[in-house]
């Protein structure tokens, strides 16, 4: 079990770093009372930090149970999404390059 969490490739590493930090406490709070959290909570906890284009970002947010992040530094722009966990994911997901 997986928790994704997107980033905006534009976003400067700092904002980033900040940015998933929020985004999986975010997805966490907003999750925990689900049986996708406690199975991923069970373990290992997987948490997988992707880096994608605007384009990826916006077709991303269609994917339900998500949580967007903006970041009021960068005039609330949104710069991460979090997903609830799951075994399944689409294929592009696949695709998205690791945040290194």
């Amino acid at each position: 079990m997986k928790m994704y969490i997107l980033v905006k490739e534009s976003i400067p590493l700092g904002f980033a770093v900040v940015a998933v930090a929020h985004a999986s406490l975010a997805a966490y709070l907003k999750y925990k009372e689900t049986e996708n959290i406690k199975e991923w909570l069970d373990g290992p906890f997987y948490k997988v930090v992707c880096k994608v284009s605007d384009k990826e970002f916006d077709k991303a947010k269609e994917l339900e149970d998500n949580v967007v992040i903006t970041e009021s530094a960068l005039n609330n722009e949104e710069v991460a999404i979090a997903y609830k966990p799951r075994e399944e994911w689409p294929k592009e997901f696949k695709f998205y390059r690791l945040y290194k």
